[in-house]
Order: structure tokens, then C-alpha cells, then sequence
């Protein structure tokens, strides 16, 4: 079965997150009002994972518009660091979270809530401590500065059966490089969501921008 069609139909896990496209979209919003342009913006251009940092403080008010006035799109959550953070945006109506490390509490908090988790990892002992509490399917981040694609085709032997999401560096111009990889199933970044196309609101940027990502062979 399609994997669209599945998360049209309600189920979602953190592989079909990973699979639904070869980029997620690293998002901080600062104005409510960017929220939900911004996001059919994406969807417009086929990018539908959609993670809206923790940064800053609009962020559950940005998610909760989303998932309130986009259902086409599947918000998720980032920058979630505590059981609580996962808490608020189960509430907000995030459908996945991400987080920049991983905790027993954080991988608690989000099977309490039924919401998948990408967990943040940057070490083969975070790994493994990952590994013990059921999630294989994981963030690598920061990416460029823990060892890029060295570190991933070094983890491809003991790790054979953990997939990951590198995030942290990852550009549109290095994106292809970390998706050739096998045990890799998507990249997060940033350059989908400029920040001056988001202040003049230029939507038809985004959308283009998400095409081409969408387009990114893996």
C-alpha cells in the first residue's frame, strides 16, 4: 500500500515519517500568522512531514493552527527535550516528535501519547541507548559536525538495522550525498523555509523549493 495512503488513513510511524519524502522541513516560526501559508506553501510543492521547532515561544500556537486549518499536512513537533514538551504538543496536535537527543523520558512521554519519535543521536552509545527502549529509527544530529558521512557509513556495520535522518549542515547542495547512503531514508533542513522568504511571505518561493526537494532522488 501507498505510503500516503496509509497516513491518509490515520496510521503513522516513525519509519512511514521518514518515508513520506527524502527532506523534512526544519521550521522556527516566530509569527502565528506564517504558520498556516507557510505550510500549504509546502504541502503545495510536496513536503508534508512538517517539524516546527520548539524555539521559540509561538511554536505550540504555530503547530496547533497547522493541524487545526492544514489537515492535508502531518505537523510534527522538534526541539522536544522533556516529557512535558512532549505533553504540550500532544495537546497542540502534533502527529510526531523530534528531539535533539534522546532520553528514557522523552521515548516514555511519546509512547504514553501514541506519537512516533525521532530521537536525536550523535554517539553509538546514544544508540544503543535508543535502541534498548525500542526506537530504531533516528535523528542523526548535529550531522556535519559529529562526522557526517563518515559516521554514517561507519555505523552502517554494528547499526545495520537503525535507519537515520541526518540533520544539522544538510543543504540542498549536499542533501543528495547523505540520501545515497542505504541506511539512510531522509535528510532535516532548514533551506526549505528561507528566512527572508518567510518575512516577505513569498510563499511561491517555498513551494518551489519544496518541489525540488520532494524531486531529490534516494
Amino acid at each position: 500500500m501507498d505510503v500516503k495512503m496509509d497516513l491518509a488513513a490515520g496510521s503513522l510511524t516513525a519509519l512511514q515519517v521518514m518515508q513520506d519524502a527524502a527532506v523534512i522541513p526544519v521550521i522556527v516560526l516566530t509569527d502565528v500568522a506564517h504558520a498556516v501559508p507557510l505550510a500549504r506553501a509546502l504541502v503545495a510543492g510536496g513536503i508534508r512531514m512538517l517539524e516546527v521547532t520548539l524555539r521559540t515561544p509561538q511554536a505550540l500556537a504555530c503547530i496547533e493552527a497547522i493541524a487545526r486549518d492544514v489537515p492535508e499536512a502531518v505537523v510534527g513537533a522538534g526541539t522536544a527535550r522533556s516529557a512535558a514538551d512532549v505533553q504540550a504538543c500532544a495537546m497542540a496536535g502534533a502527529r510526531f516528535i523530534v528531539s535533539p537527543g534522546y532520553t528514557h523520558a522523552v521515548g516514555g512521554a511519546c509512547r504514553d501519547a501514541h506519537l512516533p519519535l525521532l530521537p536525536g543521536v550523535a554517539t553509538a552509545s546514544e544508540i544503543m541507548a535508543a535502541q534498548e527502549d525500542g526506537f530504531t529509527e533516528l535523528k542523526f544530529f548535529p550531522a556535519l559536525q559529529a562526522g557526517g558521512l563518515a559516521m554514517l557509513k561507519a555505523w552502517s556495520g554494528p547499526f545495520g538495522d537503525v535507519k537515520f535522518c541526518p540533520t544539522g549542515g544538510i543543504t540542498a547542495a549536499n542533501a543528495a550525498e547523505f540520501l545515497a547512503l542505504p541506511n539512510v531514508v531522509c535528510v532535516g533542513g532548514s533551506w526549505l523555509v528561507p528566512a527572508d522568504a518567510l518575512a516577505r511571505g513569498d510563499w511561491s518561493r517555498v513551494t518551489e523549493l519544496a518541489r525540488q526537494a520532494s524531486e531529490l532522488p534516494r
